[in-house]
């Protein structure tokens, strides 16, 4: 029963047991009270217990029903508060979030052991801005690009990261801002941001940025390969030299680095660069061998090995006494270090 039925039907009853009190003619009552004196039908008597039971009842119910109401807007609240708290977990924040109710304290405490992620394909709930965050998150994770005024991301996270990563593969004009602004962000970022840069734009475009980042030597070798299949604009020798003597390479390396540019470069070119290198960097010797016994310089191959050791780079010592003897073989039939 609703509090306005209830009152409603106590306020017939008083009014019927007021009247039927009433009609028993009972005269009147009078009440003495701390020297006062109260006359009043004996009716009136009877109904005002009556009545002050039932107020007492109105305001016991009221009082309750308050108590109620503010702990369902409390309940309402933390229902509100942990849908919050999920979008920021999807979103990559990093929320602390005030609970009112004991329980959901104790739900909250659990959030933090845990990351969310988007594991459905196809999502739908009844709350609008959880199934926008879902398709954002999702296309994110499918390779798209999500405008920031779709959805805000945490600028550190990893789901945020990833719209970067796909802005940049999208966008290759905003490849060319990251590599300008390299100190802004992470080097794995830059790398995919030039990585793009040579793939798409111009070796023009291409030899004016990569100077803004300190390379590896996966994005040496992309640089050079470029340079291969952009003869007509490519680096000068001093510019691949430069390239190379900034990157950790190895003897394989340099060696990977001779045989792409061995039937590139004319031989000049070639001998320059890895003599240039050689002389440097004793991991480029091997290579500076391999591109003189290639190109079949002979004397100068012999010149070049007469100081070494005597155990080292045996492949090519064999290979100059095979000529000695006659006999041609070609050197990668031989095991050179």
């Amino acid at each position: 029963m609703g509090l306005k039925l209830y009152i409603l039907a106590t306020i017939l009853f008083l009014i019927l047991l007021f009247g039927y009190t009433y009609s028993l003619e009972l005269g009147e009552y009078t009440l003495t009270f701390f020297g006062n004196s109260f006359t009043f039908p004996v009716a009136v008597w009877i109904v005002l217990p009556v009545l002050f039971l039932m107020v007492a009842t109105y305001l016991h119910i009221i009082f309750y029903g308050f108590i109620k109401y503010i702990k369902q807007k409390f309940v309402d609240s933390d229902l509100d508060t942990t849908v919050d708290i999920l979008k920021s977990k999807l979103l990559g924040k990093d929320t602390k979030a005030v609970y009112r109710t004991q329980k959901f304290k104790n739900i909250a405490e659990l959030f933090g052991a845990f990351d969310l992620s988007v594991t459905k394909n196809s999502f739908d709930s009844t709350n609008p801005d959880f199934n926008r965050i879902v398709t954002a998150i999702q296309d994110i994770n499918n390779g798209k690009y999500v405008s920031e005024k779709v959805v805000k991301l945490e600028t550190n996270s990893e789901i945020a990261k990833k719209n970067l990563i796909n802005k940049i593969n999208e966008q290759v004009d905003f490849a060319v801002d990251v590599v300008k602004k390299a100190d802004n962000y992470d080097f794995d970022i830059v790398k995919i941001a030039l990585k793009n840069i040579i793939k798409e734009k111009s070796m023009t475009t291409v030899k004016k940025l990569y100077k803004n980042i300190k390379l590896d030597k996966e994005l040496a070798f992309e640089l050079l390969k470029k340079d291969i299949d952009n003869k007509e604009f490519g680096f000068t020798d001093e510019e691949i030299i430069e390239i190379v003597k900034n990157v950790e390479f190895t003897n394989n390396d340099y060696l990977e680095l001779a045989k792409l540019y061995q039937k590139e470069l004319n031989p000049d070119r070639l001998i320059n660069i890895f003599e240039k290198l050689s002389n440097e960097f004793d991991e480029a010797t091997t290579a500076n061998l391999y591109v003189l016994s290639e190109l079949e310089m002979i004397d100068k191959l012999r010149e070049t090995l007469a100081n070494s050791p005597e155990e080292d780079f045996l492949a090519f010592k064999a290979l100059l006494d095979l000529k000695d003897a006659g006999k041609h073989y070609n050197l990668e039939t031989l095991s050179y270090k």
